[in-house]
């Protein structure tokens, strides 16, 4: 299976971690050596009640009996995907009131860039150094580390980049801007969250030139920072929402949402202003509906909150400087990116899941399940504490 895998599955990385699994269930994935992992990733935030959920895997099952794919998006009423707009319209202030279903985050991202420059009739696009919306060629365009996208240039035009927190660049935000894409806590870039009512300042300098928020939730939302999505902790509200990757619970799927107002210019003038095939797929939906009820009906947000004090009592170390984030969107900052690397590695070798962020070589991702118990965070910890104990002492 393994030289299968390098030989017929195209890879990202020059060195993927490859490990063969078996099978996975709470918060533990199985290896088809029969190890057990604890999963302090939740595949990269995209599985917030863990593995194999039951009421998740009911919802899908159910669905699976009735059926799949029928039509293209937005042609014909399937209930899962009308049931799971509702429910995130019932969760968002009023002005959010109305979702498109995508397959992906970075399909949303795409949508709501188009969205923007439809509703406003304007072309400029101002993201944050730093940024990562996701790897097609318009989520790409607003990247914010070059590196990572000179290879492919070129790529949109008329985009702009101001620095995360940083109330001087504002003035960028003009008459000529369509809109301003943020991430409410920078995820590539370890873990930054907003400081200062920033967000807020960057709401009403786009309110005052008539340009459009669109903030990025793909990785805080779904009750991760303790809110069911992270810009509810910081006095803000967008104009455009995107989220993904936990919305799914494990299945694939990207939203954005909007007023009606807004979303409805994708109607007409052109026709078919955004389509997509499986955007919103009965399967999908019922799972991200299962997931969303879920979330929303039990003490998960409010516990995401205990359980970040949890991991900040038991993660102290000499090499460790700080850990950023809230709730159960934490990264571990070490000394060095050779002690970043190594824990990672040697975590994974004693049983533990850890994983790397994009642009911050120093940081650890910790995003575990929201229903991870305390035991399991404190087996976490104690593992990661006797990796740096033995990195310090050697």
């Amino acid at each position: 299976m393994k030289a299968d895998f390098f030989k017929y599955q195209a890879q990202t990385t020059p060195h993927p971690l490859a490990m063969e699994i078996s099978h996975a269930k709470g918060v533990y994935i199985f290896d088809t050596n029969k190890k057990r992992y604890l999963d302090f990733v939740a595949g990269v935030s995209a599985c917030p009640l863990g593995h194999n959920h039951p009421k998740v895997i009911s919802a899908i099952k159910n669905q699976l009996d009735s059926y799949m794919h029928v039509m293209v998006y937005g042609e014909y009423i399937q209930k899962p995907a009308v049931e799971l707009t509702k429910l995130l319209a019932k969760h968002l202030p009023e002005s959010l009131e109305k979702t498109y279903l995508t397959n992906s985050g970075t399909e949303a991202i795409e949508g709501a860039l188009k969205l923007a420059k439809r509703a406003t009739g304007r072309s400029e696009i101002i993201a944050a150094n730093k940024a990562y919306h996701g790897s097609t060629m318009g989520a790409l365009s607003i990247m914010g580390y070059e590196e990572r996208k000179q290879a492919f240039r070129p790529l949109l035009p008329d985009v702009k980049f101001i620095s995360f927190n940083s109330e001087e660049d504002l003035d960028q935000i003009t008459t000529r801007t369509a809109c301003v894409i943020l991430e409410t806590i920078q995820g590539g870039a370890g873990f930054i969250e907003p400081k200062d009512d920033y967000l807020e300042k960057v709401q009403n300098q786009c309110h005052k030139v008539g340009a459009l928020l669109i903030l990025d939730e793909i990785q805080p939302g779904m009750g991760r920072t303790g809110k069911l999505f992270g810009f509810e902790n910081y006095n803000c509200l967008p104009d455009i929402l995107v989220t993904g990757k936990g919305l799914g619970g494990g299945m694939p799927i990207g939203a954005f949402t909007a007023s009606s107002k807004l979303m409805n210019v994708l109607q007409d003038n052109p026709k078919l202003g955004h389509i997509t095939t499986f955007g919103g797929h009965p399967v999908i939906a019922a799972s991200a509906l299962a997931t969303l009820k879920e979330i929303t009906e039990s003490n998960l947000m409010q516990e995401a909150l205990e359980k970040e004090e949890l991991f900040r009592k038991h993660l102290v170390h000499p090499l460790i400087s700080e850990i950023r984030g809230r709730g159960l969107m934490l990264a571990i900052i070490t000394s060095s990116e050779t002690i970043t690397n190594s824990l990672i590695l040697k975590s994974q070798n004693r049983g533990l899941i850890l994983f790397w962020l994009l642009f911050e070589p120093k940081a650890v991702r910790i995003t575990p399940p929201l229903n991870i118990s305390n035991v399991e965070i404190i087996e976490g910890c104690q593992i990661i504490i006797a990796i740096l104990d033995e990195i310090l002492h050697n």
